[in-house]
């Protein structure tokens, strides 16, 4: 797939998208192990707040890319970490409105030049009580990034060839609440890419 035009993953990604997903299966593979406490796989509290996130792809330096956000030092949650450019969604907003309103804010991302193939598997985010709808858009131009400085501290541009390397698949160890966990990452330019967000990409290359 890797070495295919944006056309054809295109084409191939909307066929895939409106049939069964990989679901929990892949993203399992990518799921910290001990899981936190309280939180159940494939389980969506009813409380919990909705956000959306855009997994944009789009003609990069090395073939087709995604972007993906390195969150601020400063920000309350999870700083520093790697994510899709979302969050929240305003009362009366769609999961789609949502995905592109915060590509848009984040990053620059134009919403009229994107068109939205779908979407993935939801993720509940226990640390921020959030549960996580990942959309799925694409647009034939490399968009001209501009990270909000309060928000988005760089935006990495991983192409979809990096992303199904299995070498960059690989795994670490930290401490949580006094216990080791050990857990799954993305290699990419760089940078760790573990929890929620690898569990999205996991299911994305798993539809490739």
């Amino acid at each position: 797939m890797s070495g295919e035009s944006l056309i054809e993953l295109e084409a191939v990604l909307r066929e895939r998208l409106a049939g069964t997903l990989p679901g929990l299966e892949a993203q399992l593979r990518f799921m910290p192990t001990p899981p936190r406490t309280g939180w159940k796989p494939g389980e969506f509290p009813s409380d919990a707040r909705i956000a959306a996130g855009l997994l944009l792809l789009y003609p990069g330096e090395h073939g087709p890319s995604i972007a993906l956000t390195v969150r601020a030092s400063g920000l309350r949650r999870h700083p520093g970490q790697i994510s899709l450019p979302g969050g929240a969604t305003d009362p009366g907003e769609t999961l789609v409105q949502a995905a592109l309103r915060e590509a848009h804010e984040e990053i620059g991302v134009d919403p009229a030049g994107v068109r939205i193939l779908g979407e993935l598997t939801p993720v509940y985010v226990l640390v921020s009580g959030f549960t996580l709808h990942p959309v799925v858009g694409i647009t034939h131009h490399r968009p001209t990034f501009a990270p909000a400085a309060r928000e988005v501290e760089a935006v990495l541009e991983v192409s979809i060839a990096d992303l199904q390397d299995a070498s960059r698949i690989r795994h670490g160890t930290r401490t949580r609440e006094g216990m080791a966990i050990e857990y799954p990452y993305f290699d990419l330019l760089g940078h760790q890419v573990w929890g929620a967000t690898a569990m999205i990409l996991g299911e994305f290359i798993c539809l490739l």
